[in-house]
């Protein structure tokens, strides 16, 4: 097993589990991971990824932010598809170790966790815990609504992306999908109050030209068909190569109806939904 060290200790886990949101609160955990908290407590966690890549081919550009083992407190992970920045052992095993959690993940991600990496005889996993899902499916954990939908990443064997309902608001994550003619569907079907979209530039990765995430003007394309009401551009910062600056988003987006604001933040930041 891969040991993982934090560069901050344990502050951001502390703060995340101390906090008694007003609605739904929201932390960005750099990469394309985030923790949801609800108002009752309820606690989730969407793509955490804390190694550090395969250099050369990727290096990892920001801190690591927390170390597995000091999560305490989780009702659920949730993956969107099957690359080792969405579903990763070393960070997310030791969560569901801990806490009991569930994982909740389309069938290649849980190939993954399996076949690949061997979850339940390298961690104290059961398989009690893994939950398979797929478009359609709806699942309610504590205080959250998901319904699963659809997600176009050609890169992905079988991508999802997640709407997550809560009495304060709505929040889409979308993986690493780029703009889909299934997205105005889904903008018509939920009230989408914070949306993460996946953003970054084209790069070379060793020899190769890359473009694995939206560049300025899908993120803008995607959001507005789903109508995000205040888009959070995320994976921006991970990458050596593929790095860039979501504050140029403020010129694309300027024109349009939706999103009718960007959430710029930044590995440990927290954002809310308060239904306000």
């Amino acid at each position: 097993m891969t040991e993982i060290r934090s560069d901050w200790g344990d502050w951001l886990i502390r703060d995340v589990e101390a906090a008694q949101p007003n609605g739904l609160a929201v932390w960005y955990l750099g990469c394309n991971g985030f923790i949801l908290k609800g108002s009752d407590g309820t606690t989730v966690f969407i793509d955490p990824y804390v190694g550090l890549g395969d250099p050369p081919r990727t290096v990892r550009m920001i801190p690591v932010p927390f170390d597995p083992d000091d999560v305490t407190d989780a009702d659920a992970v949730l993956a969107t598809h099957e690359h080792t920045d969405h579903v990763h052992g070393p960070t997310q095993a030791p969560i569901l170790e801990r806490t009991g959690a569930t994982l909740y993940a389309p069938d290649e991600s849980l190939s993954v966790v399996r076949e690949d990496e061997e979850w339940l005889t390298e961690w104290n996993v059961d398989e009690g815990q893994l939950s398979e899902v797929t478009e359609g499916k709806t699942v309610e954990i504590g205080e959250f609504t998901v319904h699963v939908e659809h997600a176009n990443d050609s890169d992905a064997s079988h991508p999802v992306s997640y709407v997550i309902e809560h009495d304060a608001g709505t929040f889409f994550h979308g993986g690493d999908t780029k703009p889909s003619d299934e997205f105005e569907r889904i903008g018509r079907e939920y009230d989408i109050d914070l949306g993460v979209l996946a953003f970054g530039t084209v790069g070379m990765v060793l020899d190769r030209r890359t473009r694995w995430y939206n560049d300025e003007n899908q993120i803008i394309e995607a959001a507005t068909a789903l109508e995000i009401d205040r888009l959070l551009p995320s994976h921006w910062d991970m990458w050596r190569g593929l790095t860039s600056d979501p504050k140029t988003l403020h010129h694309h987006a300027k024109s349009f109806e939706y999103p009718s604001r960007l959430e710029i933040t930044e590995i440990g930041d927290r954002v809310d939904i308060t239904g306000a």
